[in-house]
């Protein structure tokens, strides 16, 4: 038989334990909320999102590349790429590793630099989705130029190098910093009888400013 007394008493402990549950929610509820908050702060701080642009620059003042050719190209971050809180992400220095690759606009054919890989230090490798515009300025060299005055201080690429020594009759040209790939020989068949060569000239600190095309993670 339940007394009045035992009721009594029953019923405080349950509201007792009632009131411990509602006290007791926020501290059960809120530990996790605040991990969520430190999660996300914490891949903000190591993402750089889709459309940053990375300054870079090139130890040569000028590369030169035939519209239809394909050249290796490594450029270097010209400046700190920082949090809005000033840590830094991207360090100057640091190198971009992809390739100039032929691009068609309309009527016209432009080169365009595609990064592949981003390296920061020595060991840090990470995947990069990112290119500069579409460069399409090109000159005309005509046969009999002096091929000394048109690659100074530039890096050729390997086609560019044949087509200008096969235009100028300056050998000497492939001496000069080639990027590397075939066609300085495999070219020399096609210049023959031709009296004009159009190269497409790169300025890297003008042209080759790099934009995400997405995220990148640094982890």
């Amino acid at each position: 038989m339940i007394t009045s007394e035992t009721w009594r008493s029953t019923t405080a402990a349950m509201l007792a334990l009632g009131m411990a549950v509602i006290i007791g929610t926020p501290l059960i509820v809120a530990p996790p909320a605040e991990a969520q908050r430190q999660r996300i702060s914490q891949f903000d701080r190591d993402r750089i999102p889709s459309g940053t642009v990375i300054p870079v620059s090139y130890e040569k003042d000028k590369i030169i590349v035939t519209r239809d050719e394909t050249a290796p190209l490594t450029l270097t971050v010209s400046r700190d790429i920082r949090t809005y809180q000033g840590r830094i992400l991207i360090p100057a220095g640091s190198q971009i590793v992809g390739e100039l690759q032929p691009v068609r606009r309309g009527d016209r054919i432009g080169t365009q630099f595609v990064a592949r890989e981003l390296f920061v230090g020595r060991r840090q490798r990470y995947r990069i989705d990112a290119n500069s515009g579409v460069i399409t300025r090109t000159e005309r060299v005509q046969r009999g130029a002096r091929g000394g005055s048109i690659v100074q201080g530039a890096a050729l690429g390997a086609a560019a190098a044949a087509a200008l020594a096969g235009i100028t009759g300056d050998n000497a040209i492939a001496t000069e910093e080639v990027l590397g790939g075939a066609g300085i020989g495999a070219l020399a068949g096609v210049l023959l009888g031709r009296r004009s060569v159009d190269v497409i000239v790169v300025r890297p600190e003008a042209d080759l400013a790099l934009r995400l095309r997405s995220d990148i993670v640094l982890r």
